[in-house]
């Protein structure tokens, strides 16, 4: 239980959310892949490829990154 109230307060956990040709990643681990056509972002339990073109990272921040472009496919492993 306490797990849990920390991962709430903190939000520890993965998060990914697409809505309209973005895609806000929050608690990832790092950037293994990146150009305009495709991303590979790490997170503590495996990995998320996003495919589309003319992609470009419009946030980066330690915690969160937030992806603009045409996306086509997300692929979370």
């Amino acid at each position: 239980m306490l797990k849990k109230i920390k991962n709430f307060i903190l939000e520890n956990e993965f998060k990914l959310t697409y809505l309209n040709d973005k895609v806000d990643i929050i608690n990832y681990i790092e950037i293994d892949h990146f150009d305009d056509n495709m991303i590979i972002v790490r997170y503590d339990k495996g990995t998320v490829t996003i495919k589309g073109y003319k992609m470009i990272i419009s946030k980066l921040m330690d915690d969160e990154l937030l992806i603009n472009g045409k996306i086509e496919k997300i692929d979370i492993r």
